[in-house]
């Protein structure tokens, strides 16, 4: 109405004399090959994870795969989505004033990255309290922590990410093409406006209490699966809860790993001015670190199953020698070891109390 440009063509005019050199390196074939890894990892992570409720759809370990599941499939789509897009913009030369006049491409693509940003780690605290609340509160989590319990859960985690999403849409703020014009974002350039500022806070603050969360809950966790393991000789149906454990620690050590250099740049800016130099090149860095959580998440479904870990053992024993076996180390996630142990133990005066030997001393 007073012949200002559009926000999509006049958050492009600012950034087109910003635009970071390092970027016209990466190369359409770099994205494409980069999602279609992350998309194979999923789903192959997917395939196994419903593989795994379908025998396990009874049991406490059913709520943990429903939501482990639920965050292999966000960052699956988060690849595909977010990285099609990002192919697109690639393969157009990064032209956004030819195919990003009314800026709805660029909101997408805004809305798209903050969501699939949070709700992984969303999904991950709610995880990490969920294993909480099945090894300190059994009976509680057994009578309330149903599927249509997790399901509703992985709902309002999802409706909570959209909001933060949606929420500078809501307020009339466009999401801001990045001065390497590839991706699009809260603003970060020449943050002045308080709002701005809150944006930009919120994203870490939100994912700065996820991770707190998770760590938080897995020590509780951990410890009081210890607690137990020491001054406990019944093993039978805890050793399921070291599986999920070891897993839920590596999914928190990935993502504070590849989100702590995001979510503090972002702090940073948000505090400070944005307007440094350093800048884009720090948010390109970062945002490659983070991209790089969507692909690790998935390996660890895969490589630390009890299967998995049972062959790893044995070709560690192999090359350690004995002192190695005397560990057991990777027996704690075999359920089958724990109803073995307790089927010979009930047996009166069987010659089988030889082969306990090994296992009661690791108890000692």
């Amino acid at each position: 109405m007073n012949g200002s440009k559009s926000p999509g063509l006049a958050g492009f005019g600012v950034l087109k004399n910003t635009t970071c050199h390092t970027e016209k390196k990466i190369s359409v074939f770099f994205s494409i090959i980069f999602m279609t890894v992350g998309i194979l990892s999923n789903s192959l992570a997917i395939v196994i994870l419903m593989k795994a409720y379908q025998r396990f759809r009874q049991k406490s370990k059913a709520s943990f795969l429903l939501l482990a599941s639920g965050l292999v499939v966000t960052d699956l789509f988060g690849h595909l989505i977010n990285g099609a897009i990002a192919v697109f913009v690639y393969a157009s030369d990064k032209d956004w004033i030819r195919f990003n006049q009314s800026n709805i491409l660029c909101s997408v693509f805004g809305i798209c990255m903050v969501f699939f940003g949070l709700c992984p780690l969303f999904l991950g605290s709610v995880m990490a309290v969920e294993r909480c609340i099945g090894v300190t509160k059994p009976i509680f989590h057994s009578t309330k922590m149903t599927s249509r319990h997790v399901k509703m859960m992985l709902t309002m985690v999802c409706l909570f990410a959209v909001l933060i999403a949606l929420l500078p849409i809501l307020r009339f703020r466009a999401y801001q093409i990045q001065a390497s014009r590839t991706w699009c974002f809260y603003k970060t350039e020449h943050v002045e406006d308080w709002e701005d500022r809150f944006y930009l806070l919120l994203f870490s603050c939100l994912g700065f209490l996820a991770l707190a969360i998770s760590f938080l809950c897995n020590a509780v966790t951990g410890i009081t699966l210890l607690r137990v393991k020491f001054k406990s000789q019944q093993r039978q149906g805890r050793s399921h809860h070291f599986e999920m454990i070891i897993q839920l620690l590596a999914i928190m050590c990935v993502s504070c790993i590849c989100w702590s250099p995001f979510l503090v740049t972002m702090a940073r800016i948000g505090i400070n001015e944005g307007g440094s130099k350093e800048t884009c090149e720090t948010i390109l860095f970062a945002l490659r670190m983070a991209t790089w959580n969507q692909i690790l998440d998935p390996w660890v479904y895969i490589l630390l199953r009890k299967a998995v870990l049972k062959n790893l053992y044995k070709i560690t024993s192999g090359c350690c020698g004995v002192q190695v076996i005397n560990l057991h180390m990777w027996e704690l996630s075999s359920i089958k070891n724990s109803l073995k142990v307790a089927a010979i133990s009930e047996s009166p005066g069987s010659s089988k109390q030889i082969n306990l030997q090994p296992l009661t001393s690791v108890g000692q």
